[in-house]
């Protein structure tokens, strides 16, 4: 226990956390991992109770995001508040986020006319601020390895938290990339290849932004663009149909300012999105670049090129993941090559 417990969080017993959710009255979601239910500490605050069902994995995952997640603090990362290692019963105690998840957000019809497209920029700015800090602003770097919609929650206010550290690794900033034992992990869709076909590359920071890229492409084109989840889908929709979008955006008449400017930045998010999502991660920005495109002018972009989608057998996907769910560096005009 002392190897993961954090001076930042709350130890609490069974007892406590069952007291704290109400005897698991009410459940925010469920998952691979077990249920969440909402609790109110003794305090007032309202919290997330997270009960971690048994698997293989539960032990590792939550030792791992108690040691990651209890050690830091940003305002776009969730707030671990205490965890509950008791016995056999294991749970991690989050700040409450009222308004949800991002994917139950953009699975509404017509989000964009909801919320409005600038306020779907701000929260992919701060999404991408959020793992600015884990590749850069913390004493290891943090990698992620599950950035998807479901993983980022979001406050009254429709500021972005990102969540779920179970599958997250730390390493030195002075190695470019880090070694992943027991197979590949994360969520079909936001996988980045490399994971996969160790001959593009190692695992690194640019992982993290190819799963980056991938959301913020649904976040701009809507969950009725279905994800890539079979080799002919995503042939289908990524990247001929959003090659197809940005030049109906481009060739769309002038004249409605409103619509002008919503054009304007959903072309930009998109333009983003396709430079994460490039097969080799070579040619992917760095996060701090992604900032710098999402926070600039969509003129400044250059076209990325169009990404070719790479999608493994089913059966070699079987054999390689150990972990699935299937649910300031670089230049402003293209990315920094490594």
């Amino acid at each position: 226990m002392k190897s993961y417990r954090s001076t930042l969080t709350t130890e609490f017993s069974y007892t406590a956390v069952t007291k704290i959710t109400d005897g698991f009255k009410e459940k925010l979601g469920e998952g691979g991992y077990g249920n969440v239910y909402k609790g109110k500490l003794p305090n007032g605050q309202l919290v997330a109770a997270k009960i971690l069902e048994k698997s293989k994995n539960n032990g590792r995952d939550f030792v791992n995001e108690v040691a990651t997640i209890g050690r830091i603090h940003h305002v776009n990362i969730i707030r671990l508040l205490g965890f509950c290692c008791d016995g056999p019963h294991r749970a991690l105690v989050y700040e409450f986020m009222p308004k949800g998840s991002l994917g139950d957000l953009i699975s509404k019809e017509e989000i964009t006319h909801t919320i409005g497209v600038p306020r779907l920029l701000k929260i992919a700015i701060g999404i991408a601020r959020g793992i600015e800090y884990l590749h850069q602003g913390c004493e290891r770097r943090i990698l992620h390895l599950d950035i998807k919609p479901h993983n980022v929650l979001l406050d009254n206010n429709l500021h972005p938290k990102i969540s779920d550290f179970g599958l997250a690794k730390s390493y030195s900033h002075k190695d470019s990339t880090v070694t992943l034992t027991g197979g590949a992990r994360g969520t079909i869709g936001y996988i980045a290849p490399e994971v996969f076909l160790r001959s593009l590359g190692g695992v690194s920071r640019k992982s993290d932004v190819y799963s980056y890229g991938m959301l913020l492409l649904e976040m701009v084109m809507g969950k009725k663009n279905e994800r890539p989840e079979t080799e002919h889908s995503s042939k289908e929709y990524f990247p001929d149909r959003i090659y197809d979008q940005l030049n109906q955006w481009s060739d769309l008449e002038r004249g409605d300012v409103v619509i002008e400017e919503d054009t304007g930045i959903s072309k930009k998010m998109v333009m983003v999105g396709l430079w994460c999502i490039q097969t080799n991660p070579v040619h992917r920005p760095f996060i701090s670049t992604v900032l710098e495109m999402l926070t600039g002018e969509v003129e400044r972009i250059e076209m990325p090129p169009k990404p070719v989608l790479f999608s493994l057998p089913r059966q070699q996907l079987e054999c390689n993941i150990s972990y699935i769910d299937t649910g300031g560096e670089g230049s402003l005009h293209a990315p920094e090559m490594e």
